[in-house]
């Protein structure tokens, strides 16, 4: 019976040794996966950010694209255009969130549904007013965030001299 409790024993320190050695290896393996994270987070810190400006000067050259393809009547290009500007202001909510002047980029809804409207009537004359709120809509905007400096108008001059704005045939 003596012999039945030693063996017991003995079997129950092997795996409480056993269990102590594994949580070591856990213990680890653990602080391997902790600054595997750490330098993915340093990594991450370190990329590329679009800031806002970056992505504002990309909307002014998609505005003016947008007016030259919609008074032309090319309303495919139109339509790729405003929904371009679209994407670009739902990644100013994603990407630079932590500005302020990203709470109000909501204000050009309201303008963008009415070119949208305009853009699938076909309609030159609709789409002409629906620009100009669209366009006094960014400059409320740069009021309202300090940035009233920055005022947008109707463009003049086709702003690339690669691009066709007249639909193909």
């Amino acid at each position: 019976m003596k012999e039945i409790i030693i063996k017991q024993a003995q079997m129950l320190l092997v795996l409480i040794g056993s269990a102590l050695l594994s949580c070591g290896a856990n213990d680890q393996r653990v602080a391997e996966l902790n600054a595997r994270v750490d330098s993915l987070q340093a990594a991450m810190a370190r990329t590329y950010r679009p800031g806002l400006g970056e992505f504002m000067s990309g909307i002014q050259v998609q505005h003016a694209k947008l007016w030259f393809a919609g008074t032309k009547a090319n309303w495919k290009l139109a339509d790729f255009e405003v929904h371009e500007i679209m994407e670009a202001l739902d990644d100013i909510k994603t990407y630079a969130s932590d500005r302020k002047e990203t709470a109000l980029v909501g204000m050009l809804d309201p303008a963008l549904d009415s070119i949208r409207v305009a853009i699938s009537k076909e309609d030159t004359a609709r789409f002409r007013s629906a620009y100009q709120l669209l366009t006094q809509s960014c400059n409320n905007c740069h009021q309202d965030t300090d940035h009233g400096f920055n005022v947008i108008t109707i463009p003049t001059t086709v702003p690339f001299s690669d691009q066709e704005f007249v639909p193909m045939k």
